[in-house]
């Protein structure tokens, strides 16, 4: 504790306190022992388990009532994840077999230069494929 007096000077003072403890046996650990007490409150926590675990059926239906589309919306992402993984697995595995990937690459040429030469190249068929395109849209998306 800090003290200024009138005339400016500071003093320190310490305040002590004595405890005094006493030991029946030093270095000694008391033993507990059970008393009715516990034996009560272990059937009051069995009692409790029981009705949470008697209970725990109507929690988890509320729960998936109540979280439907979001649980629905959390499955599809997690599919269409698995789904382009192994998709990307499969097509990997099949670049690594020597004479697959070249055909590969010539059958996709192929389609392409077909696709430019039936849609591409006159303006009656780029007409058409507009069509087809907007047809498509409204038989997704609807009118």
């Amino acid at each position: 504790m800090t003290q200024v007096d009138p005339s400016g000077e500071t003093e320190m003072k310490t305040a002590t306190a004595q405890v005094e403890v006493t030991l029946e046996k030093p270095r000694a650990i008391a033993a507990l022992t059970p008393g009715k007490d516990s034996a009560a409150q272990l059937q009051q926590i069995k009692k409790q388990v029981i009705s949470i675990l008697s209970e725990l059926p109507a929690y988890v239906s509320n729960f998936f009532q109540e979280y439907q589309k979001a649980l629905i919306t959390i499955g599809l992402i997690a599919a269409g994840g698995i789904t382009i993984k192994v998709t990307l697995a499969v097509l990997d595995s099949l670049n690594d077999i020597p004479l697959l990937s070249t055909t590969f690459e010539l059958v996709g040429m192929g389609y392409t230069g077909w696709f430019v030469y039936r849609y591409l190249l006159r303006a009656s068929n780029r007409q058409e494929l507009s069509a087809e395109v907007e047809s498509l849209k409204e038989q997704i998306l609807g009118k």
